[in-house]
């Protein structure tokens, strides 16, 4: 039987975390229905499991199914894929509604403050993640990370080589870095492409030269 403290406490530790957590940093309003409205399903089907007899196994089944439909989906990002398994932990916890009901409050409080925490401006506010494409072939690993840092203007932390076609005369990285600290109002000075510069990723026109 569901336990209407139990709706109570999902509601508000999902409406945190997706409209406080999520919202304010990744704007998509799509994720914010699919979120709440996975939570709540979740939170419906573990309620009515908790009151027939089934196995431990037939949760975590239902766990890995959801999880097997979401991912399967249109693409999200790591971060969304964590937010995703946020609501879904919320929901289950809650819908298994467990005695003494402090041990639900606890653990979805636990969940929201993480994602509250890690989201903080100081942990990632200068940090930037970007598929690149170079318009030029490198076999140089320093050699790309010189060419990335002239490029962005920014302090280059890991490059990730994934391709480098000698025919086309293309690198594509995956590289991480941090932007520099700059006064508030400041605008940052941009730098003409030209040359052998950066192609967004898939672009194809060095192949039809």
């Amino acid at each position: 039987m569901l336990d209407p403290w139990m709706m109570v406490i999902d509601l508000a530790a999902i409406l945190v975390l997706v409209l406080v957590a999520y919202f304010p940093r990744h704007r998509r309003r799509d994720m914010v229905l699919a979120y709440i409205g996975l939570n709540v399903g979740v939170l419906a089907v573990a309620s009515v499991l908790v009151g027939v007899s089934v196995g431990v196994g037939v949760g975590l089944g239902l766990f890995g199914v959801l999880s097997i439909v979401r991912l399967r989906s249109t693409e999200i990002s790591q971060e969304e894929v964590a937010y995703y398994f946020g609501a879904l932990a919320i929901g289950l916890i809650c819908g298994l509604h467990p005695d003494p009901r402090w041990i639900a409050v606890a653990l979805c409080g636990l969940i929201v403050a993480a994602f509250l925490t890690t989201g903080l401006p100081v942990f990632q506010a200068d940090y930037r993640q970007q598929l690149v494409t170079l318009d030029q072939a490198y076999l140089d690993e320093a050699v790309v990370v010189a060419r990335l840092e002239a490029m962005l203007g920014a302090t280059v932390s890991k490059v990730v080589v994934q391709q480098i076609d000698l025919v086309r005369d293309l690198t594509v990285v995956d590289v991480r870095y941090r932007l520099p600290r700059r006064p508030p109002g400041e605008v940052p000075m941009t730098q003409p492409l030209t040359g052998h510069d950066a192609l967004p990723a898939g672009d194809d026109r060095r192949g039809n030269r």
